[in-house]
């Protein structure tokens, strides 16, 4: 009788197991690949700090304008093209890098190949112990590319040192006392001049087709 019994209960928590719900092991979600370049990646934290693409892309334009009265067509393009690439990133516009590139070689035809009086290299005009300290030789500031990143580079040491105001950090890129002063100067005219073009294009952009403005 014992026997049976036990073997009555065995039975029955046997059932109850396979009765039992099985519990289903849940996999972590598979990881999203991101498909987004790192160009994409950088345009998209610019939109989301509210800086407009749109008015960088302004800008480059107006560059282009004020660097074509300087040099050639294909020499300007390339250039404003610098200034909105290797601005990216940083606490800089394209118009940053062009008003010291402008106020700096642009009586020299923005040569890559202009060399001052006291040494300075470059279309961003780069002293060559400077450029050392960012990691260019001086060689490389006859490569417009170099020039502009190693350019970048000095000006945002200038920022620092200005406590982020950005009129004092172009002033101190080329120095202090009357030269600076007179750098600054040349520095406002030059942006004056990018701002009267780019105005004329945001005009263009208010008229319609039949050439009347809607403003």
């Amino acid at each position: 009788m014992r026997k049976k019994l036990l073997y009555l209960s065995c039975l029955l928590i046997l059932a109850g197991c396979e009765n039992a719900p099985v519990k289903k092991t849940e996999l972590p979600p598979a990881a999203t690949v991101s498909t987004e370049t790192p160009l994409e990646r950088e345009i998209k934290a610019y939109l989301e700090k509210g800086i407009s693409m749109g008015e960088r892309k302004r800008q480059v334009a107006a560059i282009e304008s004020a660097f074509a009265r300087r040099t050639t067509p294909h020499r300007s393009r390339q250039l404003a093209a610098l200034c909105f690439t290797k601005t990216l990133g940083t606490p800089f516009v394209p118009f940053d890098l062009a008003e010291i590139a402008l106020a700096e070689t642009g009586g020299h035809k923005l040569s890559a190949v202009a060399v001052s009086s006291k040494g300075a290299l470059g279309v961003w005009q780069l002293m060559p112990h400077r450029a050392k300290s960012h990691g260019y030789s001086p060689a490389d500031m006859e490569n417009d590319e170099k020039c502009a990143e190693a350019a970048v580079c000095e000006l945002y040491s200038k920022l620092t040192m200005a406590q982020g105001n950005m009129e004092r950090a172009k002033k101190l890129y080329c120095g202090q006392g009357p030269q600076a002063d007179a750098y600054l100067r040349k520095i406002r005219l030059v942006r004056q001049e990018m701002r009267g073009a780019l105005e004329r294009q945001t005009e263009l952009l208010a008229m319609d087709e039949s050439g009347i403005r809607t403003r």
